[in-house]
């Protein structure tokens, strides 16, 4: 996978396929195509079946009241949406094919060894799986990298995750922690970004974001605030009815944000208080210190022939007041930059 090349030098993006294949394997392998044209590095699918993940119950305690998904049972929800696993081996295929990385969440020990088979390269687990301390194990085991979302997570629950992963043997850098709200869609008073470099000094992993928000408002903010990788809901169109289009980016949308997401981190830079080339260049627009009026040999410099004004080819204002009451040295004409050998 490109992700540890391209944090070096960029932020990685991840197109997150989840449910909005919608139940087609030709829209699933139209999304590769369009992730790829839209700028992401990385096609992302879920690996589970609704058995993997709960139970076929329908009483009070397996029903969603309120939210996107109001009155499903848990069950419904996750038949609904998964991905059969006798897709993955083609859609991992084509995104080889294209250029693009396969990476895919897994749900439980089946789906992990149903991976390894497929040589996939890293794992992502979800937020809903940052409590399942056996299979984050069971994953770290493999001693693959593990890009591990967040959201709802407490600082202990987060600090045991990490615990999980180093103590299968997989060092920090091998592990990237993802900002997330679980919300769908997220709001942006419930973010929390700030999270992001608190996050990195806390648990000594590096950050990304996982966006379930709408627009692109939160992952450029998350960028500038130090996020390495950017993974978002990507669907061919809205109007494709699944559990996640209503939270989902469309190929132009995803193609925006690709674009601003970058610019955030050109813009983010380094820590430097040199001037850039360019700022260099525009240094001479500074004041600085000019004769004003004609000054004769002898005179005294003071505010009527000497003045703090653009441009700067003239000492630092700063020295104003070492300069008043000395004693010019030659004749000045009106309008030259004052430096040392014209001062006595």
């Amino acid at each position: 996978m490109k992700i540890f090349d391209k944090i070096q030098s960029g932020v990685y993006i991840i197109a997150e396929m989840s449910a909005n294949h919608a139940g087609k394997l030709d829209n699933a392998l139209k999304i590769i195509h369009a992730a790829k044209e839209s700028g992401a590095d990385c096609l992302k699918v879920q690996t589970y079946t609704a058995d993997s993940i709960t139970i076929d119950c329908d009483n009070k305690y397996f029903k969603i009241k309120g939210g996107l998904w109001d009155g499903y049972n848990l069950y419904q929800l996750y038949k609904e949406a998964a991905m059969p696993y006798e897709w993955h081996a083609e859609i991992k295929a084509e995104c080889e094919k294209i250029g693009i990385d396969f990476l895919s969440t897994a749900f439980d020990e089946i789906g992990v060894e149903f991976l390894e088979e497929l040589n996939v390269q890293a794992y992502k687990i979800a937020s809903f799986e940052l409590v399942h301390i056996p299979l984050i194990r069971h994953i770290a085991k493999k001693g693959k990298p593990i890009i591990i979302s967040c959201g709802m997570g407490s600082e202990e629950e987060i600090r045991d995750a990490v615990k999980a992963m180093t103590d299968e043997g997989l060092n920090k850098e091998q592990i990237i922690l993802m900002k997330c709200s679980s919300e769908y869609p997220a709001i942006y008073e419930n973010m929390n970004l700030l999270n992001i470099p608190d996050m990195k000094n806390k648990f000594g992993c590096r950050v990304g974001f996982s966006d379930h928000s709408l627009g692109s408002v939160g992952a450029v903010s998350a960028v500038a605030l130090g996020a390495c990788i950017v993974e978002k809901h990507f669907c061919l169109n809205r109007k494709i009815k699944n559990p996640d289009s209503e939270f989902s980016s469309e190929p132009h949308e995803f193609a925006e944000m690709v674009l601003a997401v970058n610019n955030a981190f050109k813009a983010r830079g380094n820590v430097t208080y040199e001037p850039s080339e360019n700022e260099k260049a525009s240094t001479v627009f500074r004041r600085s210190l000019f004769a004003i009026k004609d000054i004769s040999k002898g005179d005294v410099y003071n505010h009527d022939n000497v003045k703090c004004i653009r441009p700067g080819y003239g000492i630092k204002p700063k020295f104003l007041d070492d300069v008043l009451g000395k004693i010019a040295k030659t004749d000045i004409k009106k309008g030259t930059p004052l430096n040392e050998i014209l001062i006595k």
